[in-house]
């Protein structure tokens, strides 16, 4: 049987085709929020490994194991599909409609259904069938070419942004719109969930700048990409790293206070060419403390400084914990649900269950 849910999603039934990457993690999305997951997965992958380490991504799900090129399988995951509100499917265009899934043969059958596909490259285009992963995604938007220091090459912002800024978030998003959209119209549509235009969308500050004449194509010299040393990470005495965000001008006043700085010594705020020499003050400063000292100096603190924290220590930080922002899920760290609703709040996150569940009794 399916979880016992909780929060604005419940009620809302979800079918993922279990992947990899930005799809698993936006139905988790939609779990957390209380929607009823049912992941469909092949035989013998869904048991496997369920409780652990590894399965963070699949928490609050139902596991259904189906073999999609058996046409018994296939009959009873469509009997499903019938009375689901979402599908959510992260395979090559082509796929699902190969295994008898695509959008022609569920939508006829379920005309309410918002079928949600996720790929990296989109369902058209000439990149459409090649395979990739994040940082391909986000080198033909610009984004990855603005991503580094000055001089070096461009830096892999870990797979957050195309993955999951531009990829899962916009599926979540385009599902929601398209649900909204359904109580007007009483009909489900198809979205096209691509991770190279959510990452393009991603970008909308950057290419405002540059419109504006005030982003520059060189990589580490524009004010949020490292090249202003108001807004940079510092080494500490003890070779950890503090967070300098002071952007704004009473910020930027209000930092130097709190490092023994005077704005009169030190080059105009704004003053591009005589950053360098800005930049050296702040770091001579810096090096003063420790991490953990400035923590302190900065903890009520506007400057916009905060502790640069490993996956290790974020969870003890004051504020981290206050908020139960880093939970223990299946006996591993995890991120809690968000956003947090005051009416309607998520649950706590469970794990997957383990119990495999039969298409035949779900949604009855």
């Amino acid at each position: 049987m399916t979880q016992t849910k909780q929060g604005p999603l419940a009620g809302l039934k979800v079918i993922e085709f279990a992947g990899l990457g930005p799809a698993p993690h936006a139905a988790m999305l939609l779990a957390d929020q209380g929607a009823d997951v049912v992941s469909v997965q092949r035989p013998g992958v869904g048991v496997a490994g369920l409780t652990g380490k590894a399965q963070g991504v699949k928490r609050g799900r139902t596991i259904v194991e189906a073999d999609l090129k058996n046409p018994d399988d296939i009959a009873k995951i469509l009997d499903l599909i019938d009375r689901a509100d979402v599908i959510v499917e992260g395979f090559r265009p082509g796929v699902m409609e190969r295994l008898g899934l695509g959008p022609d043969v569920v939508l006829e059958r379920n005309p309410r259904l918002v079928f949600a596909r996720m790929t990296g490259w989109g369902q058209e285009g000439p990149f459409a069938q090649r395979a990739g992963h994040d940082m391909n995604y986000i080198s033909l938007t610009g984004l990855l070419h603005a991503i580094g220091r000055k001089g070096e090459r461009p830096v892999p912002p870990l797979n957050l942004v195309g993955d999951f800024a531009g990829g899962s978030m916009f599926l979540v998003f385009g599902v929601l719109a398209a649900l909204y959209e359904r109580n007007t119209s009483g009909k489900g549509q198809v979205i096209d969930v691509a991770m190279v235009d959510g990452a393009s969308l991603i970008g909308q500050m950057q290419w405002d700048f540059r419109g504006q004449g005030i982003w520059s194509d060189e990589r580490g010299v524009n004010t949020l990409d490292g090249g202003a040393p108001f807004y940079d990470t510092y080494e500490c005495s003890d070779g950890k790293y503090i967070s300098v965000g002071a952007i704004e001008p009473q910020f930027f006043a209000e930092l130097l206070d709190k490092l023994g700085l005077r704005q009169e010594d030190l080059p105009y705020q704004l003053d591009q060419a005589r950053w360098p020499e800005l930049r050296a003050a702040l770091e001579a400063a810096i090096k003063t403390k420790s991490r953990d000292e400035w923590a302190e100096v900065f903890f009520d603190s506007d400057a916009c400084v905060a502790p640069i924290l490993t996956f290790e220590e974020a969870p003890k930080h004051p504020h981290m914990a206050a908020r139960n922002n880093l939970p223990q899920v299946g006996g591993v760290t995890a991120p809690a649900p968000a956003p947090r609703f005051s009416r309607t709040p998520a649950a706590a996150p469970q794990e997957p269950s383990v119990d495999v569940a039969d298409a035949d009794t779900l949604w009855r």
